[in-house]
C-alpha cells in the first residue's frame, strides 16, 4: 500500500543515508514526498547539501556526505518533513532531532513517549537538547535520545505531563 492509502510514509518511501553514514554523525533525513513549489530547505542549508535540480517543484535531495546535521533545514521546513538522525551518539543510543511547534516546550532531560510515523507509541526517550534561536523561524528543534534501533522510526513524541 502506498502512503496515499495509509496516510503515513514507510522507510521504502524515503531516501535514506547508508548505515555507515548514519554512524559518522548527525545527518538530515528528508521525508518530503509532495512535489509542490517549496525550497526553504535548499535556501537555508549553509553547506549546499540540499538540492532540487532545475525546478522548484522537484523533491529535495540531501547529499549525505556534505550534510553535517546542523538542523537549520529542520526549523525552516514548512512541512515539518526533515529530521536529524545521529547514530554516533552512543553505543546503544541515537539522537533524533525533530521540529516542534507546540507550547510549552519540553524541558531538557524530560522523559517522553516516542511516536512512530503512524502515531503509535514505540518507546520512551529523553529530551537532550532544545534549539530555539531567532534564525529558526519560530520552529524549535527538539533532540531526543532514543534506543539506536528506533532512530529511523521515531518521528514525534508525547509529553507525559
Amino acid at each position: 500500500m502506498s502512503y496515499l492509502e495509509t496516510g503515513y510514509l514507510t522507510l521504502e518511501d524515503i531516501r535514506l543515508p547508508s548505515e555507515e553514514r548514519l554512524l559518522k554523525g548527525p545527518v538530515a533525513v528528508i521525508e518530503c514526498v509532495q512535489q509542490i513549489p517549496c525550497n526553504p530547505c535548499v535556501a537555508s542549508c549553509p553547506r549546499g547539501a540540499i538540492t532540487m535540480g532545475d525546478s522548484i517543484n522537484n523533491l529535495p535531495v540531501v547529499d549525505f556526505e556534505k550534510c553535517n546535521g546542523c538542523s537549520i533545514c529542520v526549523a525552516n521546513c514548512p512541512g515539518l518533513a526533515i529530521f536529524i538522525v545521529d547514530k554516533s551518539y552512543g553505543e546503544n543510543k541515537a539522537l533524533v532531532g525533530m521540529p516542534y511547534e507546540f507550547l510549552p516546550l519540553p524541558e531538557k532531560d524530560e522523559e517522553v513517549d516516542l511516536l512512530n510515523r503512524q502515531g503509535s507509541q514505540c518507546g520512551t526517550g529523553i529530551v537532550r537538547r532544545i534549539r530555539n534561536s531567532k534564525s529558526q523561524d519560530r520552529t524549535p528543534v527538539i533532540f531526543i535520545e532514543v534506543d539506536k534501533d528506533l532512530a529511523m522510526d521515531v518521528r514525534f513524541f508525547r509529553r507525559k505531563l
